[in-house]
């Protein structure tokens, strides 16, 4: 599951416990916070989603002696879940049982501007280099639980916050598709110009709002 999985497997060393907050330079992190991240005005990095492929709507199992299915994930999948689906290459979350698309269907070829403002041309979504994970197969018991049952959550996902009344505050970039300049993806961040979510395909920003 990409950089992600190498970052959240660092932290999942042990059970946490407490508010964490990843990239500044002092926790300020308020008492509704689960996990928050670098946010001053100059911030140009999101978070990356899990890599999953997808069949008919579900997650691949994974295979120990095969490897097959890595892309997988474990366990039952519950609501709440978002991945980056290499099957269609789309960010998707897990809602009533079903996958809804963060992404939409962008209509090819599809033009858009680069961060000098050049239009930018693409017939179809851009190939995804995964082999950073073809040949890096997780461990099945990968995961950082942040909360009060850290300890003891059994949710499937590798990275989980267990907190009934805290949540995550995401990285917050102005312009994403301007001062990204390089986005990974699966990235997500919240716009802070256009007070969007804003997520990432491998081609094009997608922004969402109520």
């Amino acid at each position: 599951m990409k950089k992600s999985i190498i970052t959240f497997a660092i932290l999942s060393a042990i059970p946490m416990f407490s508010q964490v907050a990843i990239g500044k330079s002092s926790t300020t992190a308020g008492s509704n916070v689960s996990l928050e991240f670098y946010d001053n005005a100059d911030n140009k990095k999101g978070i990356v989603m899990p890599w999953v492929s997808t069949v008919a709507g579900n997650p691949v199992a994974y295979n120990a002696t095969t490897g097959a299915g890595y892309r997988g994930m474990q366990g039952t999948v519950v609501d709440g879940t978002i991945i980056f689906d290499l099957s269609d290459k789309k960010m998707k979350y897990r809602k009533a049982g079903n996958w809804f698309d963060l992404t939409g269907s962008p209509t090819f070829p599809l033009t858009v501007q680069d961060a000098n403002n050049n239009n930018v041309v693409f017939t179809q979504f851009n190939t995804i280099d995964s082999s950073l994970q073809d040949n890096a197969r997780e461990q099945e018991s990968a995961k950082a639980a942040i909360g009060a049952n850290g300890a003891t959550d059994t949710t499937a996902g590798i990275l989980v916050l267990t907190d009934t009344d805290k949540a995550m505050v995401l990285p917050k970039v102005a312009s994403p598709h301007l001062n990204v300049l390089n986005p990974a993806p699966g990235m997500m961040v919240y716009d802070t110009a256009s007070r969007q979510l804003a997520v990432y395909n491998g081609t094009v920003w997608s922004f969402w709002k109520p």
